[in-house]
């Protein structure tokens, strides 16, 4: 009898998936830009984890955290991908999620501290609810896509042990079993959430719709530089205006700047159409947006990092850590966009590899030189690929 309820119970739900034959099916809507305001302080959090000194353990934590933080917004972007977040359930589950995303975000300071266990409960949580509520949403409606969820969600509450455990251990026995958690968070999609007898998923069965995902990362990419112009500007209002602090407010915005150019000026729109148009739109989002797109994230916000370093005290000799910040921002950034790009134009963009050499040339220079000196030359670096990047998209249109 508890069957029978329970399955008159889930077949008697909405349909709530997207209607993709609708122009407006297809939109960003509301609420998921709503939702995404919770990560624009997730962002700051980890911006700030690194500082006031940045140090190698310092900068292994706030990559896991930031790993954590990524896996949490971009399994949310594939599920109201499928989903109509417009739907009363869906947008109650968003909300939720919202919710769970402050608390995890208010924990990233003392996150390898006393709140440990909070970090990994609202981890756990959000990945475990947000999975079987998709497995509400699908029974009966998609069996090809329940299936997937019911192996990730397998996978999910098997991670979700181990973020518990972490957080309920201490030191670096907390850093191993969340670095192996995330580890598994991370392969488990490259591995098509293999499990024993349900098997594995397929790419071509992840029917996406590819332009609205890869708005949504290109929506993640202005709040990570809008992270940037958010510590520019504050940082540049608390300083004592110098001529060195006014350099390097120029330098900051302009290394901002040039990075927006070069992913939004030709990357982001290639990315959509390339994405809309592919026979298998699953396996290009799985390994441009959903790992390509961390490294690219990753890089801007360590770029504001490198910017609140410059303008809190332009004229310092920077020490390695501070030029593994400076450095690591661009060249990681240029690392992401040549991955990013090589997939969407089927060669290594040449405007890209010149900025590697030139910065790589920096960092031979840079030993013994200022904060504010080491941010205008990579800065320099990016308008030049910038603007070389920009001239050689338009020049065949041009003919």
């Amino acid at each position: 009898m508890l069957h029978a309820l329970t399955k008159r119970f889930l077949s008697s739900r909405e349909d709530l998936s997207r209607h993709r034959d609708d122009p407006a099916g297809q939109r960003v809507t509301n609420i998921e830009l709503f939702f995404d305001l919770v990560f624009v302080f997730a962002v700051t959090q980890l911006s700030h984890s690194l500082l006031p000194e940045p140090s190698g353990i310092k900068a292994l934590h706030t990559l896991l955290l930031f790993g954590a933080m990524w896996w949490i917004w971009i399994d949310t972007s594939w599920v109201t991908n499928w989903l109509d977040p417009d739907r009363p359930p869906v947008r109650l589950l968003l909300l939720a999620l919202m919710l769970g995303g402050l608390v995890l975000a208010a924990s990233i300071p003392d996150a390898f501290g006393a709140r440990g266990l909070v970090f990994a409960a609202s981890y756990a949580v959000m990945q475990v609810g947000r999975s079987l509520f998709m497995l509400w949403a699908l029974y009966g409606r998609s069996r090809s896509n329940f299936r997937n969820f019911l192996r990730i969600t397998i996978w999910m509450v098997a991670t979700a042990v181990l973020w518990i455990a972490g957080g309920l251990a201490g030191g670096e026995t907390r850093f191993a079993l969340w670095l192996l958690a995330l580890v598994l968070d991370l392969g488990s999609a490259w591995a098509g959430f293999w499990v024993p007898v349900l098997g594995r998923s397929v790419t071509s069965d992840w029917d996406i719709d590819g332009a609205h995902l890869a708005e949504r990362c290109a929506g993640f990419v202005l709040i990570a530089l809008g992270e940037s112009i958010t510590v520019t500007g504050a940082t540049f209002f608390e300083a004592q205006w110098s001529p060195p602090i006014l350099w390097g407010f120029l330098a900051a915005f302009l290394g901002t700047a040039a990075m927006w150019w070069i992913y939004f000026d030709s990357g982001a729109e290639r990315g959509s159409r390339h994405i809309a148009e592919a026979a298998d739109p699953g396996r290009i989002a799985r390994v441009l947006y959903t790992y390509v797109h961390a490294i690219i994230i990753a890089a801007v916000i360590l770029g504001a990092v490198a910017d609140d370093m410059t303008l809190a005290e332009a004229g310092r000799p920077a020490g390695p850590a501070e030029l593994l910040v400076l450095l690591g921002a661009p060249i990681l950034f240029l690392m992401g966009n040549i991955a990013f790009k090589q997939a969407l134009i089927g060669r290594l963009p040449l405007s890209h590899l010149v900025g590697l050499a030139l910065m790589i040339g920096v960092a031979l220079w840079s030993a013994g030189q200022s904060l504010l000196a080491v941010n205008l030359a990579t800065s320099a670096v990016l308008i030049v690929v910038a603007i070389w990047e920009s001239r050689s998209y338009r020049r065949p249109a041009a003919r």
